[in-house]
């Protein structure tokens, strides 16, 4: 067999390989397209498919869709391939799966880079317990690795690691490239990869004795004082702010510092030059995090630049932790014996299983595009948009999202209609774009007390502010007309 046969083979195996642990990865850790944030940004995507949606407190996602370029990206494809929305927000979380997988392998294949089975073996090794760990917690920034639905940050996290994997392997004009497209899709989570990528390549070419300095962050943001409503939204954001967080999340920043530490030092006496690199450079990035978090998170005048959240670069240590510890791994502990492989990477995948059905334990697992959803508040919000007005404005209790059985299921995502402020989702719409705080809270406190709010008070919303409709827990209050209702909530008109 020739030498371009064998390539052929060699990319045809690791593309199966790969697809096949996407569809792993995608029962480990289930789908679920309405869910958290993506009550931020898929409306986003269906205002541009259908300007009549959400002609009320659009603001509440539409500045985040107007600092990215992914509800356009969004829109586009499902306009090009005529797929219907729920099909193709699917296909495109199964790309950034795909992706991601495919970037830890880039990159494994810069820090572990001979063509010998026990390098082949650190590969896959990354790749598996990336696959494994993808729903992950970062600590203390409320994200994962990868979310269980898509947004931004997906996208954003593959862009990263490809442009880390290419700054290793020196092709520069295509890390300029993964790094251009995480800029259009997430500005912020890009400026972090920007910032290591810079840090890694001064590394590379002049490898400084003392690494006391890291790439600076392009923070960037306006120093104007914010309403007096913001610090209300501050309150309600304890993980903007470091001295907030609780102990476990202060050992996932120290944590990862010794294991890059301990990383740089393993690589350096067996002479790999990337792995060193990348963990050493690793060590005062993180460091350069923990101080902006302290420095913007301790002071009282520089509340409204706490948002930020330099702390957010772990979320890329975090990935390249993975990729590290997974080619390590399959390098020296696991290496050809397959029960080996079994022993870490079953317990491990069925408890990131388990952890996920305990998040979402009212919803299917995985919620297919063309499934009847099984939660009822799920039920509730489609009975919605098949059967009310596009212009509808509804009424629901603001910490709906937090309830058990809600499932954190997104009503504007999922309903496609208008409703006021709520305090899970436009609370964090509010904390990152301070002008929002204002209506944010006016329409938070008149809907203080929802479950103890009566026709009244509810003919009160419909007059201030044009409410035809809420959903109600049950039994909800008495005189309304409710047109449906299900075991959960009822959804009633208010004239």
């Amino acid at each position: 067999m020739d030498q371009h046969t064998l390539n052929i083979n060699r990319t045809f195996e690791r593309i199966s390989g790969l697809l096949l642990l996407t569809a792993v990865a995608l029962l480990i850790h289930g789908y679920h397209p309405y869910a958290e944030d993506a009550e931020i940004y898929l409306p986003g995507v269906l205002k541009i498919l259908n300007p009549a949606l959400f002609p009320a407190n659009a603001e509440f996602f539409s500045q985040h869709a107007g600092h990215t370029l992914y509800p356009n990206l969004i829109a586009f494809s499902v306009r090009a391939t005529h797929l219907p929305l729920p099909w193709a927000v699917f296909l495109w979380h199964l790309v950034s799966i795909f992706l991601l997988l495919a970037a830890s392998w880039r990159l494994a294949s810069a820090l572990f880079e001979s063509e010998s089975p026990e390098e082949e073996r650190a590969r896959w090794g990354a790749v598996a317990l990336m696959a494994a760990l993808l729903t992950l917690p970062i600590a203390g920034t409320a994200l994962y690795i990868l979310d269980q639905y898509l947004n931004p940050r997906n996208l954003a996290a593959f862009a990263a690691l490809f442009a880390v994997a290419e700054v290793l392997h020196r092709k520069y004009g295509r890390a300029v490239l993964w790094l251009v497209f995480a800029a259009a899709v997430h500005p912020l989570m890009a400026s972090f990869a920007i910032g290591f990528c810079v840090w890694l390549a001064v590394l590379r070419r002049y490898r400084p004795p003392a690494l006391g300095f890291a790439a600076l962050l392009p923070f960037g943001l306006t120093l104007d004082p914010p309403p007096a409503a913001y610090h209300e939204v501050a309150l309600r954001q304890p993980y903007f702010y470091i001295l907030r967080w609780e102990w476990y999340d202060w050992l996932g920043v120290i944590g990862p510092l010794v294991l890059f530490w301990w990383f740089g030092s393993i690589a350096r006496r067996r002479g790999n030059k990337n792995l060193e690199v990348v963990s050493r450079a690793m060590v005062p990035f993180i460091l350069l995090g923990l101080a902006g978090a302290l420095v913007l998170g301790i002071p009282a005048r520089f509340e409204a630049l706490a948002r930020l959240e330099p702390l957010r670069c772990l979320a890329l240590s975090y990935m390249l932790l993975v990729v590290i510890g997974g080619g390590l791994l399959g390098q020296k502990l696991l290496q050809s014996r397959v029960w080996r492989w079994l022993v870490l990477f079953v317990p491990l995948s069925l408890g990131m299983y388990l952890a996920q059905r305990q998040l979402f334990p009212a919803s299917a697992h995985v919620e297919w595009p063309s499934s009847q959803p099984r939660n009822q508040w799920a039920l509730a919000f489609e009975w919605i948009r098949a059967n009310t007005p596009v212009d509808a404005l509804f009424a629901l209790d603001p910490g709906h999202m937090g309830h058990p059985g809600e499932d954190e299921n997104g009503f504007r995502a999922r309903a496609e209609r208008s409703m006021l402020a709520d305090l899970i989702k436009d609370k964090g719409a509010s904390s990152m774009f301070p002008p929002l705080s204002v209506k944010w809270l006016e329409q938070v406190e008149d809907q203080k007390n929802w479950k103890q709010l009566g026709k009244a008070d509810l003919e009160r919303l419909r007059q201030k502010y044009g409410i035809s409709w809420v959903v109600v827990e049950q039994p909800g209050p008495a005189g309304l007309e409710c047109p449906y209702e299900n075991s959960a909530v009822r959804v009633c008109r208010v004239d």
